[in-house]
């Protein structure tokens, strides 16, 4: 039980980060090199696609 719940925390927390990360490359990054804020971008979008791989995985463990 306290396993599920901390893959969840993990999950939650590596989604939520990308997608502040990803906040923070589209709205603040201006100054920054437009090549450097597209790898970034793409990482963050790594981030949420494995928090959704993951959530999905976990659903499907569960039932």
């Amino acid at each position: 039980m306290w396993k599920r719940g901390l893959n969840w925390a993990a999950v939650t927390l590596v989604a939520v980060f990308g997608l502040l990360w990803l906040g923070v490359v589209v709205f603040a990054a201006t100054a920054t090199s437009g090549w450097l804020r597209t790898i970034q971008a793409l990482f963050s979008l790594f981030l949420i696609g494995w928090a959704i791989r993951k959530s999905v995985h976990l659903i499907r463990t569960a039932t």
